[in-house]
């Protein structure tokens, strides 16, 4: 496989959690939101949200390795090696950017308001933004 076709593999898999990450949100607001009940769990969800966003962190500093690792075995018998560990360290750090996101779906019946749940969906993408492959690296 080439590293262009590693590379639109990688991208390809990103858009792809972009929409698993917020379709349950969506799906769920759609068939659950109309109901305008507030719940006692409302802040404790939306604190959870903004607390899930900190398990991004060590994920994060696993995936700069990774890239770094991948960087430098470019041109080199590890560089087959190298993208599959960074697929593995981005799919793990994928899944816990999407953690805001899949707690506002959880949110919803709980009757939490529109205004936190788009924090909440915003601030998954934002940390799914930060799993992008850069463009120094094709």
């Amino acid at each position: 496989m080439t590293r262009g076709e590693v590379r639109r593999r990688l991208e390809l898999e990103w858009w792809r959690q972009l929409a698993v990450t917020l379709a349950p949100l969506f799906v769920l607001n759609l068939l659950f939101g109309a109901g305008q009940q507030t719940g006692l769990l409302t802040m404790p969800l939306f604190i959870a949200g903004l607390a899930s966003m900190f398990v991004s962190l060590p994920l994060f500093s696993g995936y700069k390795r990774a890239l770094v690792a991948t960087e430098k075995a470019l041109d080199s018998p590890a560089e087959h090696d190298a993208w599959l560990e960074l697929t593995r360290v981005r799919r793990l750090a994928l899944l816990g950017a999407a953690l805001p996101a899949w707690i506002a779906a959880l949110a919803v019946f709980a009757g939490l308001e529109a205004i936190p749940l788009i924090l909440l969906a915003l601030s998954s993408i934002v940390l799914l933004y930060l799993y992008r492959i850069p463009r120094q690296l094709g």
